[in-house]
């Protein structure tokens, strides 16, 4: 086995293992980082909810790469700075490139119940349905979030 390949199941090895301790904070399909972009500092802006620092390092990011999770953590932050419009476009690239992505679903759902929009977020929780039958975080999220502004 070569270094890289041992490296890699080491990586994903240790990743199974913390992923149960890991802190929420915002989620990105980890399986769609196949072009290498480490997103890790940017996460943990974006915990700490220094968002103005995660956009400077996001934004960077974005100008090398065409990436889903990228552009995702994109319309996360910008959404959760009040920019819908542009965090709409943001989700829609991540979309555009991952149609199956479910944190941008989730996330895109979310801004349009943040903006009144229920039947749209209905239609990313419709979304999440058919890519997770069973049940996933980013439905069960979403569906509280469409249930709590329900009852406002």
């Amino acid at each position: 086995m070569n270094k890289s390949k041992l490296f890699a199941a080491a990586s994903l090895a240790f990743a199974l293992i913390a992923a149960p301790c890991a802190p929420a904070f915002a989620v990105d399909d980890l399986s769609s980082s196949s072009d290498g972009v480490d997103l890790s500092s940017v996460r943990s802006k974006i915990q700490a909810k220094d968002y103005k620092a995660a956009l400077a390092e996001l934004r960077g990011l974005a100008e090398d790469t065409q990436q889903a999770d990228v552009y995702n953590l994109l319309g996360f932050t910008l959404r959760k700075t009040g920019d819908y419009e542009t965090s709409l476009t943001y989700y829609t690239k991540a979309l555009d490139l991952q149609p199956d992505h479910k944190a941008a679903r989730e996330y895109l759902g979310e801004l349009f119940v943040e903006t009144g929009k229920l039947d749209k977020a209905k239609e990313q929780l419709a979304a999440l349905t058919k890519l997770c039958p069973s049940g996933c975080e980013e439905r069960e999220d979403l569906q509280k979030a469409i249930a709590a502004k329900a009852t406002n």
